[in-house]
């Protein structure tokens, strides 16, 4: 159950009224990499992992409703930026008053312009915040990445927690409120910690790499194409071993001839470079998800079922 605690996790403050920052801070509200999206995403991945992985579930919790207080005080600090501008728009007696509050000629185009092209604050929502990004394109479910794996959640939210970071980084930029600055930084702060909670919690996991179960075909893990001819440049990532299965790349310099030579590459024949074989990877793909079988069945045995556990719950008359 949710219970809602009225004060802030962070003292959010303005300085002033700004309607255009507020405009972009909607991005962090209701966008693709915003705050209502990462607490959405944390939320429904936990419910795959209740039983099976009960301490992932408790910090995937933990963590989505941290997210929802980010929501919160994101939206507290639009509301804030849009201080005047719902009352006066309320005000159908003096819609001039808007406008000064607005300080002049040009303010008042700007006004009028922002509205335009995102009419949101002052006509759908009366002067507050949107469930929206800064171009006032709905959110959507289809922003959360749920696949019932940890070791690609926990991957993805590693990365969600990325580009919300950058985010904040990009919007610090663009106000100069040192109060609202404070905010950016608590929230962008948090990115950082969420994302090495994610990394501690996906290396208990092993293996974890690949994502998932199947290992893969070693006839082509290990092979990098320049497919992009011109200038090429070699790092390690196409030369060297590679970072986690520890083989040798093998730069294919030529793909068309490759892929010709080896019928689409159907007949690859030369392993040179991986230790790995078709039998070994199919025998580490069947002892893998009976581990996996194991640890999510035994978890969740089939019957009668019950959710949560309470400490002074009285026996139902079926277990008596």
């Amino acid at each position: 159950m949710f219970i809602h605690c009225k004060e802030l996790q962070f003292n959010a403050r303005v300085s002033k009224p700004d309607p255009k920052f507020a405009r972009l801070l909607l991005e962090q509200f209701g966008g693709g990499n915003g705050e209502l999206k990462a607490a959405m995403q944390y939320f429904v991945q936990a419910f795959s992992c209740k039983k099976a992985y009960p301490d992932k579930y408790d910090m995937l919790m933990d963590i989505a409703t941290e997210e929802f207080s980010h929501l919160e005080i994101v939206g507290a600090t639009i509301q804030m930026l849009l201080t005047g501008v719902n009352g006066e728009l309320k005000n159908a007696a003096d819609n001039e008053e808007i406008m000064k509050m607005m300080d002049g000629k040009g303010a008042k185009e700007d006004y009028i312009h922002q509205a335009l092209f995102n009419p949101q604050f002052c006509v759908l929502s009366g002067g507050g915040p949107t469930v929206t990004d800064s171009n006032g394109v709905p959110w959507t479910g289809a922003f959360v990445n749920a696949n019932g794996d940890l070791t690609v959640d926990l991957r993805s939210n590693i990365a969600a927690e990325s580009r919300a970071k950058i985010v904040y980084e990009y919007l610090l930029q663009f106000t100069d409120d040192e109060y609202v600055k404070d905010t950016l930084r608590f929230l962008m702060t948090r990115e950082i910690t969420h994302f090495q909670q994610f990394e501690a919690a996906l290396d208990m996991i092993q293996p974890n790499f690949p994502p998932g179960i199947l290992q893969g075909d070693p006839r082509y893990s290990h092979l990098y194409f320049n497919m992009s001819q011109g200038e090429d440049y070699d790092g390690p990532w196409n030369e060297g071993l590679s970072s986690r299965l520890g083989e040798e790349w093998q730069n294919i310099k030529d793909p068309k001839k490759a892929v010709k030579k080896s019928g689409g590459l159907q007949n690859m024949t030369d392993t040179t470079g991986t230790c790995r074989s078709i039998e070994g990877v199919e025998q580490l793909d069947k002892e893998l998800s009976g581990i996996r079988s194991k640890e999510v069945n035994e978890a969740n045995p089939i019957g009668e079922v019950q959710w949560s556990v309470y400490p002074d719950e009285i026996d139902s008359p079926k277990k008596k």
